[in-house]
């Protein structure tokens, strides 16, 4: 089979709204959206995003501003999105399982023009809309939901391009990621940052990352995360068909492979723990497989082989960030081995325009095997944090080279090597997690004096969130009620698993920061890397 876009064609893409115009021109015809028994053409894709585009337009929405969604994953979400780009609007997904507060945070820190909402979450956006300062209005993705439903809306509007004049550099995509602080930040990306990156993979030609025609694309990971709305942006400007599933679910993801022939699909480590823990994981008919692709937290090495033996297609490590638009380090099939090798410990190697760089706390290179902060230059790097220059700074360097938070080294062949990081983040079934963020949700409780959070091994999903508690003088505080009090106020996946309690005050240096690695050192005693 030929490959599906030659490296030519990213000239007729610069920016993403660019995307549905050249696959309606040369593929229109063909499936771009799948959506449970929905299905979109380029074509049609053509025609909805410059409907969206029209409606955002006559709503009052001008470049440079953000619509917000709050929602599962859905084909409408990605024609949403890619309408407003036509338009010169941001498009910024907020986590579905976030509490309401955190959905009101997000919607006024972009200043959201409109919302628009799943039938799943809008219980959610009504509590969040109750407390923000900016008001949306909100449209129902889906009906029967309050406000106008978002096929009426859309259909509401000339099928006409818009043509607004919209520069590779200028926002496309505004990713919310937590941060140390305990307040998440809008990571700003381009359409620079995706399509250039992608026409220098496509002249590379390393195969793993090619695509065929007739091939499908799986997406399951959350929108809201760069390797859900990420790796549907690369299927569509790919040219490919691209199966939507409203949610990552064991059963349903067995289900489409067969029956919808997929291809390629990227998953995080505990989602494909799950998939291959069901029980007719080994009854499923793989052959249409040719690579998964996973990352966002390390896997296992005896997860892995399990993996390789059952689907029996290869293997492509990603390693990166939001920030990095998804990734920049990749682990290629080649040196997938069941048996095992060294190798398989790394994350891998550069991508094509990706430098890596290993430096120390004065901003020094180190050499080979020496072990410091891993820092990264390519055109991927976001555009900045949003509204947040003083956090970009401290981030990118004048050179333009992004610190990433994480601890490794390089070995002599350029291999990239994890081995803790820096930042005090916990990657818990590939969701990040800050603990000053958890520790701001536990304070506040009448039997808790101090806090601190940490990220425990967990056999399931990587990383468990701990909390370290020294209680209130004459209290007798208990775990389970601190955990329902945190997941009152949180997320559930970022409330603690489990509270330790210590009758000392909590480890602190010279400053008064406390001492987490002190905190998490015997519970990963005996382990090589910390991380799991």
């Amino acid at each position: 089979m030929a490959a599906s876009l030659k490296p030519e064609e990213f000239d007729l893409m610069p920016t993403l709204g660019d995307v549905p115009r050249h696959h309606a021109r040369t593929r229109g015809a063909q499936t771009a959206l799948s959506f449970e028994g929905r299905l979109t053409s380029y074509a049609e894709l053509d025609r909805h995003t410059n409907q969206v585009a029209n409606a955002l337009i006559a709503a009052g929405v001008r470049p440079g501003e953000a619509i917000a969604y709050l929602g599962k994953n859905s084909d409408h979400y990605f024609e949403l999105a890619l309408g407003a780009m036509k338009a010169g609007a941001i498009m910024a997904p907020i986590g579905w399982r976030l509490a309401p507060a955190e959905a009101a945070y997000i919607i006024d820190d972009a200043q959201a023009r409109m919302l628009f909402v799943g039938p799943e979450c809008m219980d959610c956006a009504h509590a969040a809309l109750e407390t923000t300062q900016t008001k949306p209005p909100l449209i129902a993705m889906e009906p029967p939901g309050e406000g106008p439903a978002y096929e009426a809306w859309r259909d509401a509007h000339a099928a006409d391009d818009p043509r607004v004049a919209v520069a590779p550099e200028d926002t496309a995509l505004l990713l919310y990621t937590s941060g140390t602080t305990g307040r998440p930040k809008g990571v700003m990306l381009t359409s620079a940052n995706l399509m250039r990156s992608r026409r220098k993979l496509s002249e590379a030609a390393m195969g793993w990352n090619e695509w065929k025609e007739g091939e499908v694309n799986l997406v399951a990971m959350p929108a809201a995360h760069i390797g859900g709305t990420g790796w549907g942006l690369v299927g569509l400007i790919n040219g490919v068909k691209n199966v939507v599933a409203r949610e990552f679910n064991p059963f349903e993801i067995l289900d489409y492979i067969p029956r919808e022939r997929i291809a390629k699909m990227f998953m995080v480590p505990a989602a494909l723990q799950f998939v291959i823990r069901t029980p007719r994981a080994r009854e499923i008919d793989y052959s249409s497989l040719s690579h998964i692709l996973y990352g966002a937290s390390p896997m296992p090495l005896d997860l892995l082989r399990e993996c390789m033996e059952v689907f029996g297609c290869e293997f492509v490590q990603q390693y990166g960030m939001t920030e990095t638009t998804g990734t920049i380090v990749y682990l290629p099939p080649q040196d997938h081995d069941p048996k095992g090798n060294a190798r398989m410990r790394s994350a891998g190697l550069p991508m094509p325009g990706v430098e890596i760089a290993i430096l120390d706390a004065q901003g020094k290179r180190l050499g080979p095997n020496e072990i410091g902060e891993v820092a990264t230059r390519s055109q991927a790097n976001m555009k900045g944090y949003w509204k947040k220059p003083d956090a970009t700074n401290a981030a990118v360097d004048a050179e333009g080279w992004l610190r990433t938070g994480d601890a490794g080294y390089l070995d002599e062949d350029g291999y990239l090597y994890i081995q803790d990081r820096i930042k005090d983040m916990i990657i818990s079934g590939a969701e990040n997690i800050y603990p000053a963020e958890v520790e701001n949700a536990i304070h506040g409780h009448p039997h808790v004096a101090e806090v601190a959070v940490i990220g425990v091994p967990d056999e399931k999903w990587g990383e468990a969130v701990k909390a370290i508690v020294v209680p209130r003088p004459d209290t007798t505080p208990d775990a389970a009620d601190i955990i329902a009090f945190a997941r009152s106020r949180i997320a559930h996946y970022k409330a603690p698993k489990s509270v330790d309690f210590l009758d000392r005050p909590l480890p602190r240096n010279a400053s008064g920061k406390i001492l987490r690695r002190e905190l998490r050192e015997p519970y990963w005693a005996g382990r090589e890397r910390r991380v799991n």
